[in-house]
């Protein structure tokens, strides 16, 4: 299989150091710091970058699935939100939400609440999230005439 991978490098204490990462293709690199992780700084961190893999991933499981069952997506638009939460253990992602709206010509809007749940447990990176407390889909199904 495949192997994928990113960097991060850190220099300074947690409140006053910062870093960058980059991922292994060379397509993003960007700063991050304690302000843009806990706060609202500028830069990026490690929930925005899950938050980016869980839509991208979602939104191509969702066209996987539509596709297995005959149903080609005109677009599919996809929002991921990671909470970030004090727990005993720290701090911690407490919950997702995944937003997504598709316009997929002649499906009914239930079966497509159904695949979209499909998808969601389903999708690569959701699996790898199982151990987030609670993962909310909202699927909204746009445009569309059923058959």
């Amino acid at each position: 299989m495949t192997i994928r991978e990113a960097s991060a490098k850190w220099q300074g204490t947690l409140k006053e150091g910062s870093g960058r990462v980059r991922l292994g293709s060379g397509v993003f690199e960007g700063a991050y710091s304690f302000p843009s992780r806990f706060e609202n700084g500028p830069g990026t961190n490690p929930e925005e970058l899950i938050a980016a893999a869980h839509a991208g991933c979602f939104s191509m499981a969702l066209s996987a699935i539509l596709g297995t069952a005959q149903h080609i997506p005109t677009s599919i638009s996809t929002v991921a939100k990671v909470h970030l939460g004090a727990t005993a253990a720290g701090p911690t992602i407490t919950h997702i939400e995944l937003e997504t709206q598709a316009e997929i010509p002649g499906l009914a809007p239930d079966e497509f609440q159904n695949l979209a749940e499909r998808a969601k447990t389903t999708c690569l990176v959701s699996r790898a999230l199982a151990g987030v407390a609670s993962i909310t889909l909202k699927a909204e199904l746009i445009a569309t005439t059923a058959q």
